[in-house]
């Protein structure tokens, strides 16, 4: 526990135990907040056809969608919970290891 707190530059444990919850909360709320915007579109599991590669098309395409709201919904919480730094840096860096790194041209 000690390396992780080093690794993210955490002072206690308090800050570390906020920034599991902000983890947990956002989980979860990015893919209950998700499903009207999924329905909306039309991406329901009944839509696709019965095939053997129809569950796999399905969620994949699930996950795709959910993940810009579990990014947003990430500084969100990090803020409400006063960890809006924290998770701003981390957010920039998993960011721009995925290539995305032009959204914050220093």
């Amino acid at each position: 526990m000690q390396r992780l707190k080093e690794r993210w530059g955490i002072r206690n444990n308090f800050q570390l135990m906020i920034i599991f919850i902000v983890f947990a909360i956002t989980g979860s709320s990015s893919v209950y907040v998700a499903k009207p915007f999924l329905e909306l579109i039309g991406l329901q599991k009944e839509n696709f056809q019965e095939t053997w590669w129809s569950a796999l098309v399905y969620w994949t395409l699930r996950i795709f969608l959910i993940f810009p709201f579990y990014q947003v919904l990430l500084v969100v919480y990090g803020w409400l919970f006063g960890q809006f730094k924290f998770f701003w840096a981390f957010e920039k860096k998993m960011l721009k290891r995925m290539g995305l790194g032009f959204f914050f041209n220093n």
